[in-house]
């Protein structure tokens, strides 16, 4: 089984790839999901992140509010830090199991993990493959406004604390470059899937 991170920055078009790479026939694990699961009140950092954050990061039903967390750590490295110790370590444990199964299944499959900060927490050197998405700073910003209701001020502060796109591009073994059409990027992500499905498992 091959293994592919898959990454980019705010509102660069990685879900839209994800979503196409699936389609094609790859087994895409989502970070940010696995991230929803282990913050649930029976998820494994839940408690860790309650203690360390306190009881103004819930909501009424006892769930934990991620836009009450962000707020808690946005500006703030170290308590950024702190967060994602206490959910990467359990993020990443469910992306191997889940890589892990597939491999059981699929042992010539692709399994694709569709993650934010890959390069940053140095998640990408478990991979044979990384593919970093990107696209022109106006048009993430044009996207994350429309996408995320953000003023451009807010967008701009978020995309400051993130590694710039032309950055993580050089750790890339292929680029998507979402700008243009639908179309166009969906050629781009076919001739991506053909290049790693020509590679030896």
């Amino acid at each position: 089984m091959l293994k592919v991170g898959l990454t980019g920055g705010l509102a660069s078009g990685k879900s839209f790839v994800g979503s196409a790479l699936e389609s094609l026939g790859c087994r895409v694990i989502r970070a940010d999901a696995l991230g929803h699961q282990v913050l649930a009140p029976d998820g494994e950092a839940y408690a860790d992140v309650l203690e360390a954050f306190g009881s103004g990061i819930l909501a009424e039903d006892g769930r934990i509010d991620r836009r009450k967390l962000a707020a808690e750590v946005f500006g703030h490295p170290e308590r950024l830090q702190l967060l994602n110790s206490l959910v990467h370590p359990w993020v990443v444990r469910r992306e191997e199991l889940a890589m892990k199964e597939f491999a059981r299944t699929e042992p010539d499959g692709i399994a694709v993990v569709e993650a934010a900060i890959l390069i940053e927490t140095g998640s990408h050197r478990r991979f044979d493959r990384l593919i970093v998405v990107v696209c022109s700073p106006e048009e993430q910003i044009r996207r994350a406004m429309k996408r995320d209701h953000l003023t451009r001020e807010e967008v701009e502060a978020r995309l400051r604390h993130q590694w710039p796109l032309a950055e993580k591009k050089k750790y890339a073994d292929f680029v998507i470059d979402t700008s243009g059409e639908k179309e166009e990027t969906l050629r781009q992500v076919r001739a991506v899937y053909l290049a790693l499905r020509s590679l030896p498992q």
